[in-house]
């Protein structure tokens, strides 16, 4: 399956995480209070809030250990092996699929969580960002298509990185499967890379990599001052939570922890420059005024935009795999097709050229056969590839070989097209 199936150097990095982690255990004192959170917020976000904990309980051992939510969520439904106490993440489907195999502590009492054991603590949104010194903004989503942006567009694969889950997902709920779907097969032409993580994204836009990203915000305001942010219109919210597990070894901590995150200092501590989230409660939103951008304040106000979390978890695995099917590895492979298809647009017959047009932006797998397939025994799964059971590895042999099909109609049609019009 090519790049899909986990290769040796996932395997080595995974190995060095995991003794580096131990390495770090074993180094806290022995007597030590030890709590252990698992997150994808980069530093910037966690060492505030790490700080402010070690100052109310000096005695305390706060180890983070930052990885991407498909990872994370991997891991955690696996078992948690490692005894990590609080899980803290943007994406909210990653927060549904994890509660449905009971992986957080529900009814624990924890002052500033609800009783499923998790809740949020922030909203973010999802747009573009891209240098101040560089080209004009686009003003909407589907100016991403215009061809000023060919290859320089950046994201990360949703099977990498949560926002980019949320991403896709937004578009998929919005304007629905087939429509959603067919943006990003047509934002392929204007992709000069998939990264392999979000932050992978402002990082390409600081070294000129490419010209534009599409990311959450909270990810562009932390980085360099030379970025700006643009909100993706309407913006749609979705709310960052933070979650205690169960089985968590330190659960009084992991409740002050948490409380010192939703409590009002916790809270307008989101505020300060360099973390730039925005608070979940009203309250502190309503005094922040203009910090809090007015994209947010209109969203906030609108009942219609809401993010569907639940269906997004119970597809969430499909929804990786098909974005790395038809896209993650077969970038290249769609930019050759499209830069062929705009030659012929420009003197060969515009019927037959739209028609090319349709199949590439199309997706050859039904949002009736997800739901069907999700519906079964796939719907804890996330993104692991090894050690499918038969029925789902069918199922992504299947799915590949539709692809793969299309994308050979493709080019049958183009080089008949091809010969007939050359110039």
């Amino acid at each position: 399956m090519g790049r899909l199936v986990r290769q040796p150097a996932r395997h080595l990095a995974a190995a060095l995480t995991a003794c580096v982690w131990a390495l770090i255990v074993a180094a806290a004192p022995a007597r030590a209070e030890v709590l252990r959170i698992l997150t994808s917020m980069p530093p910037a976000m966690t060492d505030p809030y790490v700080a402010r904990m070690k100052a109310r309980a000096p005695g305390l051992d706060v180890l983070v250990l930052n990885k991407n939510t498909v990872s994370a969520v991997e891991e955690l439904l696996r078992g948690n092996d490692r005894a990590f106490d609080v899980f803290w993440a943007s994406a909210p489907e990653a927060f549904e699929l994890l509660a449905r195999q009971g992986r957080f502590a529900a009814d624990s009492g924890c002052t500033g969580i609800p009783t499923e054991g998790y809740g949020p603590f922030a909203l973010s949104s999802i747009g573009w960002t891209l240098r101040r010194d560089g080209p004009n903004p686009p003003q909407d989503w589907d100016d991403l298509l215009n061809p000023v942006w060919r290859g320089q567009i950046g994201m990360a694969p949703p099977s990498r990185s949560g926002t980019a889950h949320m991403t896709v997902e937004r578009f998929l709920q919005v304007r629905g499967w087939n429509d959603g779907w067919g943006f990003f097969l047509a934002l392929t032409e204007n992709l000069a890379t998939v990264t392999s993580r979000s932050f992978g994204v402002t990082d390409g836009i600081r070294s000129g990599r490419f010209g534009i990203g599409l990311t959450i915000d909270f990810l562009a305001g932390t980085a360099e001052p030379e970025l700006q942010f643009h909100y993706g219109t309407p913006a749609i919210l979705f709310p960052a939570q933070i979650g205690l597990l169960a089985g968590a070894g330190n659960p009084g901590a992991s409740c002050a922890f948490i409380a010192s995150v939703t409590d009002d200092d916790g809270q307008r501590l989101l505020l300060e420059p360099g973390i730039g989230r925005i608070p979940i409660s009203p309250r502190v939103r309503e005094a922040a005024g203009d910090l809090i951008p007015s994209e947010i304040r209109a969203a906030v106000r609108s009942q219609w935009l809401r993010y569907n979390a639940g269906l997004a978890s119970e597809r969430y695995w499909a929804v990786n795999v098909i974005f790395d099917l038809a896209i993650t590895e077969r970038l290249d492979r769609r930019r050759s097709l499209w830069s062929r298809l705009h030659a012929l647009e420009a003197r060969g017959p515009r019927a037959e050229t739209a028609a090319i047009r349709r199949m590439m932006q199309s997706i050859p797998i039904s949002e009736h056969e997800v739901r069907m397939a999700e519906g079964t025994s796939f719907a804890n799964r996330v993104m692991e590839l090894t050690d499918l059971p038969t029925p789902q590895r069918t199922l992504l042999r299947d799915w590949e070989n539709r692809i793969e099909r299309q994308l050979a109609t493709i080019d049958i049609a183009l080089s008949g097209l091809e010969k007939r019009v050359r110039p």
